[in-house]
């Protein structure tokens, strides 16, 4: 999932290069991609039978290396978009179905273990990365594209066994009553949770979209790619990492923290410039994107809001698609503009967090289950969710 969905970034000034691609077709094929993964991420909350199927996984991961592969065999920017929108959708349901696989056979292992699988997005970027890297010296837009259908082909073949959830058990009467009553009392906090994660949504997929080509414009060339494979390396211990730091801190004092670091490092390559803002911005932005989306959705979780972790994808769904939107026309000018809106607007949903820790209920009891405690909070953030809070709702 992390090739096949994140290596357009370092492909993407290739393109603008040696395909003609323009910025706004560019940002429109990015769109694409984020609208394909609402709609998978969709079909994963409101069709659950998917996400416990293995014949789904394996054909959209076949699926996945055909959107790949097939991009270099046309200079239609139509049929690209098309094969965006498709590659998004295959991702967010393999996603889906690897976390709610994690969430229901690691339960009883070590809190570090699903932190570590987290880590295979981040994984999948910096090969990407490198794959790219090495090719832009001497092969095309094509060769990079091909190389990574071949490098996703081969991660399928490694996660062709993995064992889709099993089927849940019917809830209890008691159990649903419990959610219906308990959401009111929280839903300021899940406000500011939803409009926080939200606009983190927005500000870290223009980032995740646009940063290799931002840093290219001031850098030599093979700084872009390089910070890119960064990226990857260190989002791989991220969420173990945050996970550790809940040891010590609640997840909504995290959270604050994590949106406040991304914010300087995706503004760094646009304030400073040079080889090493670009390279600490790539180890502050790959260290945090996917360790707050961990934190938000056990908050979310913690909260017990009714469907909250659905509510949330979608929110954050949303927010990828209008990144790209709202960046375009600042794209004119080049990319350093649209980094510093992203920071921006991450800086806004570091403001959100600021309110959500404002009286925040980190004692939730559950009638007829013992208090759990959020802070501070044990074992990957995510690895604490009940079954029914962590995965799609039926």
């Amino acid at each position: 999932m992390g090739v096949g969905r994140f290596v357009y970034t370092p492909i993407l000034p290739l393109m603008h290069a040696q395909a003609g691609l323009s910025a706004a077709a560019g940002a429109n094929l990015a769109t694409a991609n984020y609208v394909g993964y609402l709609i998978g991420a969709l079909a994963g909350t409101f069709l659950p039978r998917l996400v416990r199927s293995a014949a789904v996984l394996r054909g959209s991961l076949l699926a996945l290396v055909a959107s790949l592969a097939a991009i270099p065999l046309t200079h239609s920017t139509t049929v690209w978009l098309l094969l965006r929108l498709g590659a998004g959708a295959f991702s967010a349901l393999i996603f889906v179905i690897a976390v709610s696989s994690l969430l229901s056979h690691l339960r009883e292992h070590p809190a570090h273990l699903p932190g570590w699988a987290f880590g295979g997005v981040g994984a999948g970027i910096a090969l990407s990365g490198l794959l790219v890297l090495v090719l832009r010296t001497v092969g095309t837009w094509q060769a990079a594209w091909w190389a990574a259908a071949a490098l996703a082909a081969a991660l399928t073949l490694a996660a062709w066994g993995l064992r889709p959830e099993p089927a849940p058990q019917p809830a209890s009467s008691a159990s649903g009553t419990h959610v219906r009553t308990s959401g009111p009392r929280t839903h300021r906090w899940f406000g500011a949770l939803i409009a926080s994660y939200t606009l983190e949504g927005i500000g870290y997929i223009i980032a995740g979209t646009f940063l290799v080509a931002a840093i290219e414009q001031t850098s030599p060339g093979w700084i872009g790619s390089g910070a890119w494979v960064l990226v990857g390396l260190a989002a791989v211990p991220s969420s173990a990492l945050w996970a550790w730091l809940g040891h010590r801190w609640s997840r909504p004092d995290l959270l604050l923290a994590a949106l406040g670091v991304q914010a300087v490092g995706i503004a760094l390559p646009a304030l400073v410039g040079g080889v090493a803002a670009a390279l600490i911005s790539a180890v502050l932005f790959g260290s945090t994107f996917i360790g707050v989306s961990t934190l938000a959705l056990a908050a979310g979780a913690h909260l017990r809001f009714p469907r909250a972790v659905a509510l949330l994808t979608t929110g954050y769904s949303v927010g990828q698609i209008l990144g790209p939107l709202v960046a375009t026309p600042l794209l004119h000018h080049g990319y350093h503009q649209a980094l510093i809106l992203a920071s921006v607007v991450v800086l806004a949903a570091a403001l959100g967090a600021l309110v959500l820790r404002i009286g925040f209920p980190h004692h939730m009891p559950t009638p007829g289950h013992p208090v759990r405690r959020s802070e501070p909070a044990t074992g990957n953030p995510l690895t604490s969710l009940d079954a029914a809070e962590a995965q799609p709702a039926e």
